[in-house]
């Protein structure tokens, strides 16, 4: 028989050929042994609330810009930089856009269920958690929250209640669920509102405590908790919703301080470590919260504070890679936000943001203040301009900048960076329109009941604040459509044994039984 010999370049080729079709049959290999072994020993749930790809990419494009990185693409969040992403579909039983009480229940349990419900389905039936699930097979559990522990997406993983808004019963609910940890905010209202039939209500954390569990409100107790210990844990440092403050005006540090995500976070790992393994949800709340207020600097700290929490269960994960799930996903958009504005065309000036020290919520304070010594027919304009640049870095311009303004460069279509030596000073439209918010602040309106365009112009938040953080993200290349959520879909991310089953596209209650199926456990609920 003639032997034919293959020229070099074919066998090159067919080397090469070779060599690819090994490696992706080694790769695949390996994701079927990683989806198809024993359940993870440690599963970490992180819920952005409000937080979809436009909220992620926000704060990778600002952190891009605050550490003068060259161009978009620079930087990318832990969360980011999961080997799975996939899709997630939000609408919630009755509604195309959903409450944080559907969408919390859906990713729980895995149901649909209407606007306003914690953890029952369309009939107000309980339906098991993921997190009861996981006590039930043994795991310890671990709930924590930047906002008050017993808001809708903390609720949803451990209390069946027909209402959001039924507080006092989701905090006895916390004290009966068993679970080991609760970190973060507080609760709303743990002493239940009276009637005047009512008798005397049990205490809600006095519960908690008959139920073993150590009440700690001072970082130095939050901290100094030993494993073993039934915790919850209550930042010291709330606001008047009984959350944490937002990431960009949180003062950090010292024994007086409160703690941040991340840390209750790393608080929880430590406690929950067992052979039996652990659960743990962690929320970022705020995010949602500085969205519907249109505040794209607080939006865009408290998803950084986020991502640093994420971190911490990475950092954990390379200690335990073949034991450790990590799910990262949003349980909604809030805020219709848009990253491209029709001022600045093409143009992106991110690093604008840097120049926000304060919150639309800490700067309305600071307002109060100016207040309680003026009125409408006293207050000047002139009087908190230097409070606007102080939180905001918007300055007033004089004659001769407005006049100097009219030959600044038109927005370049490809910066990235400021180019506009008076980028950060009022245009003259952009002026009349704050000193009218100034006086509808003054005269403490909002929007005048029934009337549509002020309700578009302000959302019911403080008139100059909501003003000053829509003109800063303009400025800075970004624009919102609503003060609400919307129906845009969320990015989930997974690393860890079944991460592979969270890509693709798929609705939020799938989320829930892809986790459940990680667990080992049949779905929780069916639709």
């Amino acid at each position: 028989m003639r032997r034919y010999a293959l020229p070099p370049f074919a066998a090159s080729s067919i080397n090469r050929v070779a060599w690819i079709v090994l490696a992706v049959l080694f790769l695949a290999a390996a994701t079927v042994r990683a989806d198809s072994g024993q359940a993870p020993k440690y599963v970490f749930l992180f819920i952005g609330d409000g937080m979809a790809l436009a909220q992620r990419s926000a704060a990778e494009y600002f952190l891009a810009a605050k550490e003068g990185k060259p161009g978009p693409g620079a930087v990318r969040l832990a969360m980011n930089r999961m080997p799975v992403q996939g899709l997630t579909a939000t609408s919630s039983l009755n509604s195309i856009i959903t409450d944080s009480g559907a969408a919390g229940t859906a990713i729980a349990s895995g149901v649909k269920t209407y606007n306003g419900a914690i953890g029952v389905d369309g009939a107000k039936n309980p339906v098991p958690t993921l997190a009861e699930k996981a006590r039930d097979k043994g795991m310890k559990v671990g709930i924590i929250s930047s906002v008050s522990l017993d808001h809708a997406t903390p609720a949803c993983f451990y209390s069946h209640q027909a209402s959001r808004n039924n507080y006092y019963e989701i905090a006895l609910d916390a004290a009966k669920s068993g679970f080991d940890y609760f970190g973060g905010g507080g609760f709303k209202d743990p002493a239940g509102k009276k009637s005047k039939t009512d008798g005397e209500k049990p205490n809600a954390l006095d519960a908690m405590r008959t139920a073993g569990y150590t009440v700690a409100d001072t970082r130095e107790a939050i901290l100094a908790a030993k494993p073993g210990t039934k915790l919850v844990a209550v930042n010291p440092e709330l606001d008047a919703d009984k959350a944490l403050p937002y990431a960009l005006d949180a003062d950090g540090g010292g024994d007086d301080k409160g703690l941040t995500l991340a840390q209750y976070t790393t608080k929880g790992i430590e406690l929950l470590d067992n052979p039996k393994g652990f659960f743990l949800m962690v929320e970022g709340g705020k995010i949602d919260w500085a969205c519907h207020a249109n505040d794209a600097a607080a939006s865009i700290s408290d998803t950084l504070a986020f991502d640093a929490a994420v971190a911490e269960a990475v950092a954990f994960a390379k200690a335990h890679p073949d034991e450790t799930l990590i799910v990262v996903t949003g349980d909604h958009e809030c805020g219709g936000l848009t990253l491209g504005f029709a001022g600045t065309r093409y143009g992106n000036y991110y690093d604008y943001l840097k120049s926000q020290k304060d919150s639309f919520l800490r700067f309305a304070a600071a307002l109060a203040e100016y207040k309680k010594t003026h009125d409408a027919t006293t207050a000047r304009f002139e009087d908190v301009a230097p409070l606007i640049k102080e939180s905001f870095g918007l300055v007033v311009p004089t004659a001769a900048d407005l006049e100097a303004m009219k030959a600044a460069p038109k927005p370049n279509e490809d910066n990235t960076s400021p180019a506009d030596p008076h980028g950060l000073y009022f245009k003259e439209f952009e002026l009349a329109a704050v000193k009218e918010a100034f006086g509808r602040s003054m005269q403490n309106e909002k929007e005048k009941p029934g009337n549509e365009m002020d309700y578009r112009a302000y959302g019911g938040y403080e008139p100059l604040a909501v003003t000053l953080t829509h003109i800063l993200g303009n400025k800075a290349g970004i624009g919102w459509t609503s003060y609400s959520h919307t129906g845009v879909p969320v990015v989930t991310s997974a690393q860890g044994p079944g991460a592979q089953a969270f890509a693709g596209y798929y609705d939020n209650t799938d989320l829930s039984k892809k986790m459940a199926a990680a667990l080992g456990e049949t779905a929780v609920a069916s639709n």
